[in-house]
């Protein structure tokens, strides 16, 4: 599926929801709106609002706090972009300028501040004990996988099991918020909370490690970024990690001086060790790994258009170029 038809059948909850953010995006602080509008309208592909919506629809649930919920996912989202920009000095998100570098870092961080405080004033909106308790307990674990990244940073010593606890509360713990609190508004039973739960921890994981090899292996305008973004930071993701236990001494020399020191000088010996290691075929196979495990915990879902989406998103997920 193109990621269209996996939006079809929530078309109409997508479009409530991009109204909501435009709407609880305002602020009478002309660049909070300046930097908001501009960093929520630069071109992501949404997922993680989307399987807010398509997991509520999937438990069954009728009514329309999912929207609201979507909306504050993509808010905590957004913040963490714009944060993440300043930590690691990016100058390119999405083929566009990150706001950093229109606005600068002190701006930047306090939008992402604001956007933060705005999405716990709609959850509190929402009325949820449940839904409050899974989104502070998700944010505040964002935020320790943000300083596992940056202790990970020019250590060429990180192991594949430290990255993958990066990923895993970085990346994959909003979108298995986001799958749980679809299950929480339909009131689904324990075991079908934990299963939306582990699916949305396991597509997060898979979207991850597609990210991360796509680093090294898509084109730079496809990615919306400059291929080897990772390793001019220091952070040495899976392809890396993998090629340094597996190449040659000199292989494994190069990729130590480099996850060390950063920069980009020497991307093109970096890529070619990749490549001659298999790394990026490695880290895809661990990622389809994890989009079959995601699929395999809707089991107990009822047939819908919905499940078939999410299905197929974590597909998407992993076969995606961009």
């Amino acid at each position: 599926m193109s990621l269209n038809e996996l939006r079809a059948p929530v078309a109409a909850d997508l479009r409530a929801v991009d109204a909501l953010i435009l709407r609880r995006l305002q602020s009478d602080v002309v660049l909070i709106n300046q930097i908001g509008h501009y960093i929520v309208n630069s071109g992501g592909k949404r997922l993680r609002p989307l399987s807010v919506l398509l997991s509520a629809r999937a438990c069954g649930y009728p009514g329309e706090r999912h929207i609201d919920l979507a909306a504050v996912i993509e808010f905590i989202h957004t913040a963490t972009l714009l944060h993440d920009d300043v930590v690691d000095g990016s100058e390119q998100r999405r083929h566009r300028d990150t706001a950093n570098t229109v606005w600068g870092n002190a701006a930047s961080v306090l939008v992402g501040d604001f956007l933060y405080s705005r999405s716990f004033e709609m959850m509190v909106e929402v009325g949820s004990m449940p839904v409050m308790d899974i989104l502070s307990h998700a944010t505040n674990r964002i935020s320790e996988g943000e300083v596992l990244q940056l202790l990970n940073c020019n250590d060429s010593t990180t192991t594949e099991a430290r990255y993958m606890e990066v990923i895993e509360r970085k990346t994959a713990t909003l979108f298995e918020a986001g799958t749980r609190i679809g299950a929480v508004l339909a009131e689904s039973t324990p075991a079908v909370e934990q299963g939306m739960a582990d699916y949305g921890r396991c597509l997060g994981v898979a979207f991850q490690l597609v990210d991360d090899a796509l680093d090294y292996r898509a084109k730079g305008e496809e990615l919306g970024k400059n291929l080897g973004d990772d390793l001019a930071e220091g952070k040495p993701t899976l392809p890396v990690i993998r090629a340094l236990e597996v190449g040659t001494p000199a292989q494994q020399a190069l990729l130590r001086e480099v996850i060390e020191t950063g920069g980009r000088e020497r991307i093109a010996e970096v890529a070619e060790a990749i490549d001659s290691t298999s790394a990026i075929d490695y880290t895809i196979r661990l990622a389809r790994q994890y989009a079959g495990e995601a699929k395999a915990a809707l089991v107990l879902l009822p047939e819908s258009a919905s499940r078939l989406a999410l299905e197929k998103l974590a597909d998407f997920a992993v076969a995606r170029t961009y």
